[in-house]
């Protein structure tokens, strides 16, 4: 096997920002004419500060948040007023913030060791000693919420049995805990009533259909109540429960394309239509009186934000704001003050706070390096083109300041994860680190990605590596029919199913491509599909029946899986890799490197030895981003 820990060829400690006031050039040699433009390094791009958590404490007086400024990511308090932060820890591995309690400042946060996806669930007491809550080694845990009168709260775990999700509740002061759903149906526990008395639960039967199903705790023989009221296949998920326990609210695509949320009155058994979008509603949930509603829809790869005053059963109109889109929306106790993010394209997450009907509202963050002007980053559009087969197909695209027709830049199509993610706008210092230096970037939502309907989204079911690859190629066709990109340097970048379609196309399609930055993405899918994690029990059959099971389908996943084709790679190859992935283990990267490098292709390797699936060490963004630049730079 194949082990580096960093690239010989970055030299972090060359990374500096240039300005281009009057000319800027490519590695082809060509200058063109660009006015007031600055360019600038990767490090000066993840100098920008990432931060996540909006949630009050008790008092309304702090937020609390997690931000890698120190680079990782640690908890920290900001003063609602003053915006001032005072850090909380310290610590080696990434931490991210749940709550505080409901009537002191001991706080709840979540973290894994090195990106291995085993969550824990912490306490920080207030003298700021530190309580893991879910000790063990293959233990993983997820925060549910606090009961109504926060006396409890609910953990969910599998510290039983690594691959089911069981339910404990935890005394708020001794942090006792008592099991009280024994998960023997592997079924996945999505919410808890906050007077204690209901279950939410999800039972996949596939990635088309999924029932939900309600079950009365107080009851000892209470059997399951389905609430998925449908004959045929449709996906189910709760939403919420009403704070009196009348409704429970739920997701679903059983009505047509688009999920919409449905309203189940528990005592009658009646369902209702409770919010229709010609769109997917991604999330809904409610303050916690119940006065405010707060709902997100994903509208053409960009989530809107809207908060209902239920009271008057208006929309609350915010005082104006920069231009971006409205995240994260939280309400402090009583309810005169929400605090939410605002993000774009070139703004990353800024907390803001607003006095609930004042006249102006606060910004409590400067995330963007001051050393970036907003000016010089660029803002996306949604293009669409018809694949091979008539199919319309979307993608955010980027198109770089000194793109014309006189200056024609090469470009990257962008694949995201999945399988069944979706590209989204919005700030990302890896996309924008890349068009700064002048390199277009189409972030295509091939078939088989979320957000555009459940036929959209089906289309690539055991089609993968087939399909969803010619509308990669085809992609490739409609930028180079745009005057400002230049046809012959095209290249593919992606990560997770994003790297497997990379390394896909190089094998499968090795004209198209001129090179192929594949992150952490999968080569040999028997292998990965045999050697998915115990918790990802639930999910299996959905698994099986997108991609197929290894032991009926393996033929199949042999013939699109890119490490069984090598051989055809003939292009430049950048693999990138965390050690720790528990998805895509280190092994597929390792073998699809040393099958390119026997064909004497140019590969370039990057093990990053304290990352999973995905990098959240500020320094690995770095040095995986100046990476990706300089092979850019050498090969396409």
């Amino acid at each position: 096997m194949i082990k580096q820990t960093a690239i010989t060829c970055v030299l972090l400690a060359t990374l500096s920002a240039c300005t281009q006031t009057n000319q800027s050039a490519n590695e082809s040699g060509y200058t063109q004419p660009v006015a007031n433009f600055n360019t600038y390094s990767a490090e000066t791009f993840y100098n920008t500060t990432s931060i996540v958590g909006s949630a009050f404490s008790p008092d309304g007086k702090r937020i609390l948040v997690s931000s890698d400024k120190s680079g990782i990511f640690n908890l920290y308090e900001v003063d609602v007023k003053t915006g001032d932060k005072v850090q909380l820890t310290d610590a080696s591995d990434s931490i991210y913030p749940l709550r505080y309690f409901p009537n002191d400042n001991r706080i709840l946060f979540t973290q894994d060791k090195g990106g291995n996806e085993l969550m824990h669930v912490f306490v920080r007491h207030e003298n700021a000693k530190v309580q893991d809550l879910t000790p063990g080694e293959n233990v993983r845990a997820r925060f549910i919420g606090f009961s109504k009168d926060a006396s409890a709260f609910y953990i969910l775990s599998n510290q039983r049995d690594q691959r089911f999700m069981d339910l404990y509740r935890y005394d708020a002061k001794t942090h006792a805990s008592e099991l009280v759903y024994k998960n023997d149906k592997n079924l996945n526990v999505q919410s808890v009533s906050e007077t204690d008395r209901y279950l939410a639960l999800i039972n996949s039967q596939g990635n088309k259909d999924s029932d939900l199903f309600l079950l009365d705790l107080t009851d000892p023989k209470a059997q399951l109540i389905e609430i998925s009221n449908v004959s045929h296949e449709a996906n189910f998920s709760a939403s919420a429960f009403s704070k009196d326990d009348k409704y429970l609210y739920y997701g679903t695509d059983a009505h047509g394309e688009f999920y919409q949320n449905w309203r189940y009155e528990i005592a009658t058994g009646q369902h209702t239509p409770y919010i229709e979008k010609d769109w997917d509603v991604r999330f809904l949930y409610f303050s916690d009186s119940d006065r405010y509603r707060v709902i997100g829809v994903n509208e053409d790869s960009s989530i809107k934000v809207t908060v209902t005053d239920l009271r008057t059963n208006q929309d609350i109109q915010l005082p104006k704001l920069p231009a971006g889109s409205i995240k994260r929306v939280d309400f402090s106790d009583d309810e005169k003050q929400m605090s939410f993010y605002l993000n774009s394209d070139t703004s990353p997450n800024n907390l803001y706070v607003w006095q609930v009907g004042s006249d102006s509202v606060k910004q409590l963050t400067s995330t963007l390096s001051d050393k970036i002007n907003p000016d010089h980053l660029v803002e996306s559009t949604i293009a669409r083109f018809k694949s091979f087969d008539g199919l319309e197909v979307p993608g955010v695209l980027y198109k770089p300041k000194l793109a014309s027709s006189a200056t024609k830049v090469p470009a990257l199509i962008y694949v995201h994860g999945g399988p069944g993610g979706q590209s989204m706008t919005g700030y990302s210092a890896r996309v924008q680190h890349l068009v700064n230096q002048g390199y277009a970037i189409f972030a295509v939502n091939n078939r088989g990605s979320s957000g555009y309907g459940k036929t959209f989204y089906h289309l690539d079911d055991k089609r993968h590596g087939e399909d969803d690859l010619q509308d990669i190629v085809w992609s490739k066709k409609y930028l180079q029919e745009l005057d400002w990109i230049d046809p012959d340097r095209i290249g593919i970048m992606g990560g997770s199913y994003g790297g497997y379609m990379t390394a896909a196309a190089l094998a499968f399609e090795p004209d198209e491509f001129k090179v192929g930055i594949n992150v952490f993405g999968v080569t040999n899918w028997v292998r990965t599909l045999e050697s998915i994690p115990p918790w990802w029990e639930a999910y299996r059959k959905a698994l099986y029946e997108e991609l197929g099971d290894p032991a009926v389908d393996g033929e199949r996943l042999r013939r699109i899986s890119p490490l069984f084709h090598a051989k055809n790679i003939t292009k430049p190859l950048m693999v990138v890799q965390g050690a720790n992935d528990p998805r895509v283990l280190q092994v597929e990267s390792d073998e699809l490197v040393e099958a390119v490098r026997s064909n004497n292709v140019p590969v370039e390797y990057v093990l990053f030895e304290d990352e999973g699936h995905g990098f959240t060490k500020k320094e690995n963004r770095v040095e995986a981003s100046q990476a990706y630049l300089d092979f850019l730079r050498k090969h396409l």
